[in-house]
């Protein structure tokens, strides 16, 4: 059997990206090599350093170059809070919103027992060491609505609520600017349970 070309790697190699398919990934190989030689170039350096260069922070398991991130080593920022999202991404969307001061807690996923994801492998003993540092009283849970992240919510409730700490999870509901015809059921019900007083 002969070795793939080149071209054959790149497209296997984009394959490996989320939500692409063997065409999606055909073409843009063939795009990048007819229209985009330097932007793939620019793609092939900055891939190249950021795997290089990019680790887990010592603290709160995201993404940074150092051995401590920017965020874990703000003292502006309130320790006794801490809020545990599945990814970095997760986590930039809570920091866009302005309205958490406190630490976070990247899990890099979720538990999921029909993938073979389980507590070992969110790195919760990390999460439950840095929870109960003697600092942090409260936990927010930021997980994402889905079964999983449900699953994962509830495991890190009980094991957390066992060591005294406060345990809150973020609200669920109806969208900013959501019409209620448009929302469905199971939302509309998730937001009359959740329901708070004015």
């Amino acid at each position: 059997m002969k070795n793939p070309s080149s071209l054959d790697f790149l497209t296997e190699a984009l394959r490996r990206l989320p939500g692409v398919g063997p065409k999606s990934a055909q073409r843009i190989a063939y795009h990048l090599m007819q229209h985009d030689r330097e932007g793939a170039a620019l793609m092939s350096r900055a891939l190249s350093e950021a795997v290089e260069r990019v680790k887990h922070c010592a603290l709160c398991n995201t993404f940074t170059e150092n051995e401590i991130c920017e965020t874990c080593l703000d003292t502006e920022r309130d320790a006794t809070q801490l809020c545990v999202v599945e990814t970095p991404g997760d986590q930039l969307m809570i920091e866009q919103t302005l309205t958490f001061k406190g630490l976070y807690f990247v899990l890099m996923g979720r538990l999921s027992p029909l993938d073979g994801i389980g507590p070992k492998d969110l790195h919760l003993d990390k999460l439950i060491a840095r929870a109960t540092d003697g600092v942090v009283t409260e936990v927010v849970l930021a997980t994402n609505f889905t079964n999983e992240g449900e699953a994962t919510a509830h495991y890190i409730s009980e094991t957390l609520k066992t060591r005294g700490l406060k345990v809150s999870r973020l609200a669920r509901g109806v969208p900013v600017g959501g019409e209620l015809e448009y929302v469905d059921a199971g939302t509309i019900a998730r937001a009359m349970l959740d329901r708070r007083s004015t």
